[in-house]
């Protein structure tokens, strides 16, 4: 039996694969300006990678910003849903959930059975999301995927007056006009963001196993400063992309729902 999770975000899209519970296939690309063209696109790339059509598959569930504008799907779930499944399928043992999408940042707490206890989410400002690391990197010049290893060449981290991304950008421009390192300044991009955070997370009562999901889960430079302001120690999800769990809940609730609800 295949199941499929499609996950449209705003800055990527994701695409999974499963059958009886393994992943046979998974895609990340860049998101186009129109929902639909990200699902069309990411779900025709998955299917031709595991020699599938749509036909194939018997069940296929949307989540994502986008997830309304999905043509070919059985049924639309919240992706807090799904980053709550799907991390669980990721680290078993996981509690708390900490995501940082695109446009949004959520924290989640799971029960000893994986059934959604309380979420946070902030979804008003850039600040504490991959579009606030987008916007610094560029600024620097730098590939998103550098900025974690520019900070552990760090050996003074700059300080932000504001977690205001605007603000934020222009006291980046400053401090390169200042010739401050460019480490000291990636250093401080990332304690920003892990500052930023660990208030939500603290906000929804942290409890272990804390895991990361999402493209910014990627990012050692976050996640060791993310440690240092929770302290404590970061489960790594090693099986698969952690910017995959979206769509990996998306398909484990597809997968569901072809079995009547059996996990």
């Amino acid at each position: 039996m295949f199941a499929a999770g499609c996950d449209v975000g705003s800055l990527t899209s994701k695409a999974v694969v499963m059958k009886d519970g393994k992943i046979i296939e998974s895609v990340i690309i860049k998101s186009k300006a129109r929902p639909w063209e990200s699902a069309d696109e990411v779900m025709n790339l998955v299917l031709s990678k595991a020699g599938l059509t749509m036909k194939d598959i018997q069940s296929c569930v949307g989540t994502g910003y986008g997830r309304d504008k999905i043509s070919f799907i059985n049924e639309a779930v919240s992706e807090i849903a799904c980053h709550g499944k799907g991390a669980r399928w990721l680290v078993p043992s996981v509690r708390t959930v900490i995501d940082i999408g695109g446009q949004d940042c959520k924290a989640l707490r799971l029960d000893d059975k994986g059934n959604m206890v309380k979420f946070i989410t902030n979804d008003k400002c850039a600040s504490g999301t991959g579009r606030f690391l987008e916007v610094m990197a560029k600024v620097m010049h730098l590939n998103l995927d550098e900025l974690g290893e520019m900070s552990a060449r760090s050996r003074q981290p700059i300080t932000f007056a504001s977690a205001c991304t605007v603000w934020a950008q222009a006291d980046v421009i400053q401090h390169l006009n200042d010739k401050v390192p460019i480490e000291d300044i990636a250093a401080g991009v990332n304690n920003a963001m892990a500052s930023r955070m660990s208030t939500l997370a603290n906000n929804i009562g942290l409890e272990k196993d804390v895991c990361m999901t999402g493209g910014v889960a990627k990012n050692s430079g976050v996640v060791n400063a993310l440690e240092k302001h929770l302290g404590i120690r970061i489960k790594r999800i090693r099986r698969e992309d952690p910017q995959l769990a979206g769509a990996i809940g998306a398909a484990l609730f597809a997968a569901e729902k072809v079995s009547g609800g059996a996990k």
